[in-house]
């Protein structure tokens, strides 16, 4: 038998623990209610850093009446927005979901039609949804730091208003990296392709 002692010294932890998580679960709460009462006064909803898994729906009841121009999502720990997202702030301009855990994006957002810049950066992309080429205003396109091999080079070119499209820092094959490497009617950062060991004529 374990002595008494011990049960009650990991009671008494695991109590401090639950209470300690409670409070940094409320502090998250209040944080996210003031930046949603911030956004009704400027229009621009920053919930970064929020240490949000999703986006609460009470973020949607909070700003039904309000016609956010900008949404800064980054620094969380989201792997998806939902399709109401696009449904309910189809009006904003930019979107910053910078820095979390996303492979997706839903086919809704293609209803977001004044969306100009979209920082999808840092994230677990392996493949770039088409939907953002797709957007009918979108200019800028930050998808560096992902793990994105292959990019179809029509369909970026298909995406008359862009402008700028930041796909630096990916393990991009050398057929998307030369196809995109070719495309002269809008900026494209690239990162230098490394050559394979065929290719290189110094071996």
């Amino acid at each position: 038998m374990k002595p008494k002692f011990g049960n009650d010294l990991t009671n008494v932890i695991l109590r401090q623990s639950q209470v300690v998580q409670t409070r940094m679960a409320g502090r998250a709460v209040i944080k996210v209610v003031n930046r949603c009462n911030d956004a009704k006064e400027n229009n621009s909803l920053n919930l970064s850093e929020c240490q949000l898994c999703q986006v609460p729906d009470a973020v949607f009841h909070l700003m039904r009446n309000t016609p956010l121009t900008t949404c800064n999502l980054s620094g969380n720990l989201l792997s998806k927005i939902p399709p109401k997202f696009a449904l309910k702030f189809c009006l904003i301009t930019e979107l910053n979901v910078s820095h979390n855990k996303m492979s997706k994006l839903p086919e809704e957002l293609a209803d977001c039609v004044e969306l100009q810049r979209l920082d999808l950066s840092h994230n677990s992309y392996v493949n770039l949804p088409s939907v953002v080429f797709r957007l009918p205003k979108i200019k800028a396109i930050y998808a560096n730091n992902n793990y994105i091999m292959d990019i179809e080079v029509e369909e970026v070119q298909r995406a008359k208003t862009l402008e700028e499209f930041d796909i630096t820092e990916n393990p991009l094959t050398p057929k998307s990296h030369d196809g995109l490497s070719a495309v002269t009617n809008l900026r494209i950062k690239l990162t230098p392709r490394e050559l394979e060991e065929w290719e290189d004529l110094n071996v």
